[in-house]
């Protein structure tokens, strides 16, 4: 089969963006590729088995129809305006045309200098890749909206961060890379026309049913912001931390973008930081929600030249309405409820307040809780408690709250058993994989891989386990 490609954003959208090509790494080998994602895009085999080199996968080829270019962006970092930011290592090679009529884009990072580098070399290396790959793959199989890894390229290329790495180049496929900071560039640019001309080509694109609305644009903006609001909520009932929520990685479709220096909780602590760059706590786990708010904020900023202050409003007003109801909703579903019942906030509350004063963990607790027998005193979690009398006395509560349902033991643990992960890519398992990765040893991606395609089966081997004393607290950083 033929894989056919466009190039919408490179024919429609000129002055947008810089046409350029990859710049090869040195001695590039394939080392890990995506084969369930690559059926669903029906890429042939053989393309994986290139005769030399690591063929498109590593730049070294264009597929027929690739037009490749960096996208030109702006956005704010860290709560400061950052101006002029752009694609500095990536290059958007093309956009696959699905045999259903959409389209994604084909996005190789670490493909080396653009012109909106900066300071950068253009390069990535093994280790953000492997765990930007991991990450998008295990938010996948937890069902929130993600970018996807395609496949992963190392190199003998000699890259400088804190030390010298191996370069790398990851293969990222999303509906769009659109982002918040696109409509902010040519807005503090004083260009409206071109915020506009950006907004009709994502609805054109990505909302081809809204085109004819009259209230087109006030629609669009509504549903990006559910989109986001719903993400987030998602975001914080498994525990995860983006750790770099700058408008520049924010997507217009609520899809979770540019892993950096995320984390999943291992002790529940709200105010969890999981980058170490974060000095003020900005982007800590419990800050996620409002941070998401205070960025659609940017952009309906951005967006004010064609769409009037009151619809901005009244769509932003709905943010909290979205994130509360989905987060409402997917947490009853943790808890195990299938009704809604005044003193629900309150349980789960009393749940997080004994968790965050004894450092439970966050995934083992909310799973083992699944294995709860409603007719019985006897709790599987109470071990895990120090503080037995104050576990003895919420759990009654709970129990209680439980029989009201209705609901047989049998069917409510298979329901919680399908909202609490057994496992989540918890930052010493990563680092695990990438440490023998660098040493050429890939038995351990490909291990780690498969089990988190597979986040809600039980398991007993140790990517279930709280981490070890290595691998507790281990700080990330932005650098790739």
């Amino acid at each position: 089969m033929t894989l056919s490609f466009t190039a919408h954003w490179h024919d429609e959208l000129p002055g947008f963006y810089s046409a350029l090509k990859p710049t090869p790494l040195q001695n590039t080998r394939l080392i890990w590729h995506n084969a369930s994602l690559a059926d669903e895009l029906a890429i042939p085999p053989d393309l994986f088995h290139p005769s030399e080199g690591a063929g498109v996968w590593g730049g070294e080829t264009l597929l027929e129809g690739m037009k490749p270019l960096a996208q030109v962006y702006s956005g704010h970092q860290f709560g400061v305006w950052a101006g002029q930011l752009g694609d500095g290592r990536g290059i958007l090679l093309g956009e696959q045309q699905l045999s259903n009529g959409e389209t994604v884009d084909w996005h190789l990072k670490g493909a080396g200098l653009t012109p909106y580098s900066r300071m950068g070399d253009g390069r990535a290396v093994l280790r953000s890749t492997l765990r930007e790959c991991l990450a998008s793959e295990a938010m996948h199989a937890l069902g929130i909206p993600t970018t996807r890894a395609l496949s992963i390229v190392t190199s003998d290329t000699p890259v400088a961060r804190e030390t010298i790495e191996k370069g790398a180049m990851l293969m990222r496929i999303a509906q769009s890379h659109l982002r918040f900071g696109h409509f902010e560039h040519f807005y503090y640019r004083r260009q409206p026309e071109n915020v506009r001309l950006l907004a009709d080509y994502a609805i054109r694109r990505h909302w081809p049913h809204l085109q004819h609305e009259a209230d087109k644009y006030r629609l669009w903006f509504g549903d990006i912001v559910a989109r986001t609001a719903a993400t987030i909520a998602r975001w914080q009932t498994v525990g995860f931390a983006h750790g770099v929520m700058n408008t520049d990685n924010m997507s217009i479709l609520g899809l979770t973008f540019d892993y950096g220096p995320y984390g999943f909780l291992d002790d529940y602590q709200p105010g969890y930081i999981c980058n170490h760059s974060d000095y003020q706590g900005r982007y800590r786990f419990d800050n996620q929600p409002a941070v998401g708010l205070w960025n659609l904020q940017r952009l309906a900023q951005s967006l004010s030249p064609f769409i009037d202050v009151d619809g901005l409003n009244d769509a932003l007003d709905d943010y909290q309405t979205v994130l509360l109801r989905e987060y409402g909703a997917l947490m009853r579903n943790k808890l195990g409820l299938f009704t809604q019942e005044k003193g629900d906030n309150e349980l789960l509350n009393a749940l997080f307040a004994l968790m965050a004063h004894e450092g439970s963990d966050y995934t083992r607790t909310l799973r083992i809780l699944s294995q709860t027998e409603q007719q019985s005193s006897a709790s599987p979690l109470r071990d895990a408690f120090i503080d037995r009398q104050g576990f003895d006395d919420w759990f009654a509560v709970y129990r209680t709250r439980l029989q009201h349902e209705q609901v047989d033991d049998v069917t409510r643990q298979a329901h919680m058993k399908a909202a609490n992960p057994a496992m989540v890519l918890r930052n010493w398992l990563a680092q695990r994989a990438i440490e023998q990765a660098e040493q050429g040893e890939y038995a351990e991606l490909h291990r780690l891989y498969a089990a988190l395609r597979t986040p809600f089966a039980d398991r007993e081997d140790d990517y279930v386990s709280r981490p070890p004393d290595w691998g507790k607290r281990l700080e990330v950083s932005c650098s790739s």
